[in-house]
């Protein structure tokens, strides 16, 4: 599979996709935008085959300027996207939900993204990023190297669950496990904080069951699906098939993520990934568009 696609010939593969599903576009929950300067350490540490993408071969398939990766996404028909963006240091998460504002305020169809980060002033923070219009999370446990259980964080996590901001978190163990990656700490933040809408990024790859088991058991827990199910994370961490009927019974709480445009194939490899698992049509459209068009109250 190339990884370098024609970009035109792929967006009409993408409409093609979300059109024959009667889809206004799809709505991709997990995509990157940060500042360039800090993306460019992240294609390195990728292109550098580091500890955090497990030693893996990991090609950047749409390297492109920030403007140029936001038009194609557009060009595929993504109506809503996010900033994921993580800090992994102290001090750098209020400078990253300032850029992020900004950002949101010059790219309207990116829904506000913010993070967070284990430090004193956490709460403050997180507490003016939602009162300035934060609409989503990033936490990423991996990178951070942090326990989501940890004490600083709990009163970050009680605002961002009266408030209902989602937060995708990288939690699972996948590329290659940290201290803190696993079910365990994520269900200790759970049980603090039942009604946190937290959105487990990768399925929580390769503890998918482990994660299923979390959602099942808390009613605001949601899955991601980036990367999931593709040729390159099949190859490594397979999803067990015996859980698919459980995957399909979350039909309501499973949104489509990428990870754009730090992936090493195609866009639409993703989406044929979860066409060719056979869970029907209607499955397909909630998950490619209904389920967070709902969530973020996203108009007709």
């Amino acid at each position: 599979m190339s990884t370098h696609p024609d970009t035109r010939t792929e967006a009409l593969d993408v409409r093609r996709f979300w059109e024959g599903l009667g889809l206004p576009g799809l709505v991709d929950v997990h995509t990157h935008f940060m500042p360039e300067r800090v993306l460019r350490k992240v294609w390195a540490y990728f292109d550098a085959l580091g500890p955090l993408t497990g030693g893996v071969e990991w090609p950047i398939t749409y390297r492109k300027e920030e403007g140029e990766r936001a038009a194609l996404l557009r060009e595929f028909g993504v109506r809503g996207f996010t900033a994921m963006l993580y800090p992994h240091k102290p001090g750098m998460a209020r400078w990253l939900n300032g850029w992020a504002a900004d950002f949101a305020r010059r790219t309207p169809d990116c829904l506000h993204t913010a993070t967070l980060f284990p430090e004193p002033g956490v709460a403050d923070y997180v507490r003016d990023a939602v009162a300035a219009g934060a609409r989503v999370f990033k936490a990423h446990v991996q990178v951070g190297a942090y326990d989501p259980a940890d004490a600083s964080l709990d009163e970050a996590w009680g605002l961002l669950a009266e408030a209902g901001v989602p937060v995708v978190v990288h939690c699972g163990s996948g590329p290659a496990p940290g201290k803190h990656t696993g079910p365990g700490p994520v269900a200790r933040v759970l049980a603090r904080h039942p009604r946190l809408r937290l959105i487990v990024a990768h399925l929580g790859m390769p503890e998918y069951e482990d994660f299923l088991d979390l959602a099942e058991r808390y009613g605001e827990v949601r899955l991601d699906t980036t990367m999931a199910f593709t040729d390159f994370s099949e190859r490594m961490m397979p999803f067990p098939r015996r859980a698919l009927p459980r995957l399909a019974a979350l039909g309501d709480r499973v949104l489509l993520g990428s990870d754009f445009p730090n992936i090493p194939y195609p866009y639409a490899h993703q989406l044929h990934a979860l066409e060719r698992l056979g869970l029907g049509d209607g499955w397909l459209r909630a998950v490619c568009h209904d389920n967070a068009a709902r969530l973020f109250a996203l108009p007709d």
